[in-house]
């Protein structure tokens, strides 16, 4: 089992920035790649970055690339996501997940383990 917990949600302006942290414990950090995906309301969950075990290989989806920066501290068992030049339309819920051994990087079928999830939301 691997506990997940995200932090660092709250209310900012359009053209502001948050960091994200999903702290993890449980089996060893290292072992997983990592993801972070988000939900809108009414909408369905989506991809939105993800990093492997070590941190050198990262992904993102088109609509926050440039904006958005995923990074992980395996010393600290913790992943960010740093998150510039926010737009209204990045209003949602920001979960953290873990990889699962099968599925897809970019689907939620993809991860194990989910965080409980931190509401991000963007003022215009």
């Amino acid at each position: 089992q691997v506990q997940l917990v995200e932090s660092g949600g709250g209310l900012v302006q359009a053209g502001g920035s948050l960091r994200l942290s999903c702290a993890a414990s449980g089996r060893t950090f290292s072992n997983y790649a990592m993801g972070w995906f988000r939900q809108a309301p009414g909408k369905e969950r989506e991809f939105v970055a993800r990093i492997n075990r070590l941190g050198y290989g990262r992904n993102y989806a088109d609509s926050v690339k440039g904006r958005f920066t995923i990074s992980r501290d395996n010393s600290k068992n913790t992943m960010y996501l740093q998150m510039n030049s926010l737009k209204p339309e990045d209003t949602a819920v920001y979960y953290c997940a873990a990889r699962g051994l099968s599925g897809s990087d970019y689907y939620t079928s993809g991860y194990e383990y989910w965080g409980q999830g931190t509401q991000v939301t963007v003022s215009s």
